[in-house]
C-alpha cells in the first residue's frame, strides 16, 4: 500500500511538473503583455507587473493591421476546416465500412504522412499552386491547409465511423429505410460529435500555421495572423517586446477558447482513431 501510495504521488508531482512545464510560456507572455517599458528592460525580471498597463496592446494595434490579418486568418481557417471535413467524411466512411487492403494500405499511408516534415512538401505544393495561379491568394492557401489537414482529418474520422455498430445501419435497412436515409438518419448523427471535434481540430490547426503562410503570401493586406505577428521584430532581430507579447496574447486566445469547449470531444476523437484504425 505505501509502495503505491508512494507512485501515486510520483506520478502526480510528475504531471504537476510537466503541467507547470507547458504553461510557462503562456504565463510569462500574457505577464511580459501588460508591462511597462520600464519593467521590460529591468534586470530583475518579476512575474506580476508592478504597474500594469494597456499601452503594449494600443501600439500593437496602432503599428500593425491586427484586426485585419485576424480577419484573413479566420476566413481561411474556416474555409479549410469545411472543406476538409466536407471530403473526409465520406472517404472515412467507405474506408471504415470496406475493409479491404486498399482502404488498409491508405490507413497505413495516412499515419505514414503525418511524419513529413512541410519543406518535403512546400515545393510541389507552390509550383502546383503557381500553376493555377493562386499564388499569393488565400483561395490557394486555404488549398494548402485542406490538403495538409484532410489526413488527419480522414485517420480521426475513420476511427469515428468504426465506433458505430454497422448493425444499426443493417436494422434500418431491414426496416425499410434506403441507404441515404440511413446514413442521414442512423449514421450522421452519431458522428456529430466526431465532425464537429475534427472541424475544430483543423481549424486550430489552420488558424495557428505560420509556415505555409509565410511561403504563399507576399501582399501584406493578404497575410494571417501569425505572420503579420513577426513584423514586430526589426530587421537585426531585434523584437519590440512589449507590442509583440500583447499581439501575440490576442492570437493565441481563439486556440485556448477552442481547446477549452472542444477538450473532451477532440480527445476521444484521437482515441476512437488510434483504437479503431
Amino acid at each position: 500500500m505505501r509502495t503505491s501510495a508512494k507512485a501515486r504521488i510520483g506520478q502526480y508531482a510528475a504531471l504537476l511538473a510537466y503541467l507547470v512545464f507547458l504553461a510557462f510560456p503562456f504565463l510569462w507572455l500574457v505577464s511580459t503583455a501588460f508591462k511597462s517599458p520600464r519593467e521590460l528592460g529591468s534586470p530583475h525580471p518579476t512575474w506580476i507587473p508592478g504597474h500594469p498597463t494597456l499601452d503594449n496592446f494600443r501600439q500593437a494595434f496602432d503599428e500593425q493591421p491586427l484586426l485585419h490579418a485576424a480577419l484573413n486568418s479566420l476566413l481561411a481557417a474556416l474555409g479549410a476546416a469545411v472543406i476538409a471535413v466536407l471530403i473526409a467524411t465520406p472517404m472515412a466512411y467507405v474506408m471504415a465500412r470496406r475493409r479491404t487492403l486498399l482502404a488498409r494500405a491508405a490507413t497505413g499511408w495516412i499515419v505514414v504522412s503525418q511524419t513529413f516534415p512541410l519543406v518535403l512538401v512546400i515545393v510541389p505544393l507552390f509550383l502546383v499552386l503557381k500553376n493555377l495561379r493562386l499564388i499569393d491568394s488565400l483561395p490557394g492557401l486555404v488549398l494548402v491547409y485542406v490538403v495538409w489537414a484532410l489526413p488527419f482529418a480522414l485517420w480521426m474520422l475513420v476511427g469515428y465511423v468504426r465506433a458505430v455498430p454497422a448493425e444499426l445501419e443493417e436494422a434500418a435497412a431491414v426496416d425499410g429505410a434506403g441507404r441515404v436515409r440511413t446514413l442521414l438518419s442512423v449514421t450522421a448523427p452519431l458522428l456529430a460529435p466526431g465532425i464537429a471535434a475534427t472541424a475544430l481540430f483543423a481549424f486550430v490547426t489552420a488558424w495557428n500555421e505560420f509556415f505555409f503562410a509565410l511561403v504563399m503570401l507576399k501582399t501584406p493586406q493578404k497575410q494571417t495572423l501569425p505572420v503579420v505577428l513577426t513584423h514586430f521584430i526589426g530587421a537585426e532581430g531585434v523584437a519590440d517586446l512589449g507590442p509583440l507579447a500583447a499581439a501575440a496574447f490576442l492570437a493565441t486566445l481563439p486556440s485556448l477558447v477552442v481547446f477549452a469547449v472542444v477538450q473532451r470531444r477532440i480527445t476521444g476523437g484521437l482515441i476512437a482513431g488510434a483504437v479503431k484504425s
